[in-house]
């Protein structure tokens, strides 16, 4: 897989229902499929997904995923909510799908994963060690261990799409 093939399995892992999950969609675009074709290997199989492996959004789930991603084009003709697979789903898959380019997806998509998984490590054992160097050292220093804390948060602020905001009245096109 290429450096663009990883930035996109990065970008594909999204938090749904408090997990780190990829959705049908993506899985399907990154190996190569039709998504129609994706499900329909999972639906032959569905003993070896279980709900802690695969879920479908709820429809309330879909139209705040629309929501989220500004445009409808993306979503255009999709009628049903998308699964969503979680890393030991993502590794299921690669039992019913047996194409080269599949096989690799699969192992680059769980590299990017447990690197995932690595990053938030870190950065929970940093937050121990701010906390014991706090309780270490005087009242004189909470001003720092407070600005790093600030420093840890993730940005806050919904951020603006990149793009040109087209108005138009709406109109048939021909």
């Amino acid at each position: 897989m290429s450096q663009f093939d990883l930035i996109r399995v990065e970008r594909s892992i999204r938090i749904i229902r408090s997990d780190k999950v990829i959705l049908d969609e993506d899985l399907a675009e990154l190996y190569g499929i039709e998504t129609k074709k994706l499900i329909q290997a999972v639906r032959r199989n569905l003993d070896r997904f279980p709900a802690d492996f695969m879920f479908q959004l709820t429809n309330q789930e879909f139209k705040d995923l629309k929501f989220q991603s500004g445009t409808s084009s993306q979503w255009g003709g999709r009628r049903t909510p998308p699964y969503a697979f979680s890393e030991q789903g993502v590794a299921m898959l690669s039992s019913v799908l047996h194409s080269p380019r599949a096989v690799q997806a699969n192992i680059e998509i769980m590299r990017t994963f447990v690197r995932l998984r690595r990053i938030l490590a870190s950065h929970t054992e940093l937050a121990e060690r701010l906390e014991q160097l706090e309780q270490k050292y005087d009242e004189q220093f909470r001003v720092v261990f407070d600005a790093i804390r600030q420093l840890m948060q993730p940005d806050a602020t919904e951020k603006e799409p990149i793009g040109f905001k087209v108005k138009e009245k709406t109109g048939t096109y021909q």
